[in-house]
């Protein structure tokens, strides 16, 4: 409980001061963290409009092209 409390009195006391960032490693680790946060959100939202513009569009020619890429032999032997 001891350490929990120093540690909610340090940053306090680094509101207070107005100080957040003691040295350039931690404005270097702030920056390195949210530039990360802001990656990972970034790729979520492309995830999120690609699969809410290609799979809800059905259209003729997307399903052409998957057609056309279609490769290998149909084995014959295997159908009834």
């Amino acid at each position: 409980m001891g350490d929990l409390e120093a540690t909610a009195n340090d940053l306090l006391g680094r509101l207070k001061s107005k100080q957040l960032f003691q040295s350039s490693w931690d404005t270097a680790a702030f920056v390195i963290f949210f530039t990360f946060i802001g990656m990972v959100l970034l790729l979520l939202l492309l995830v999120l409009i690609h699969c809410c513009c290609c799979c809800c569009c059905h259209s003729p020619r997307y399903s052409r092209a998957k057609q056309k890429n279609r490769q290998g032999v149909d084995n014959l032997a295997m159908e009834p």
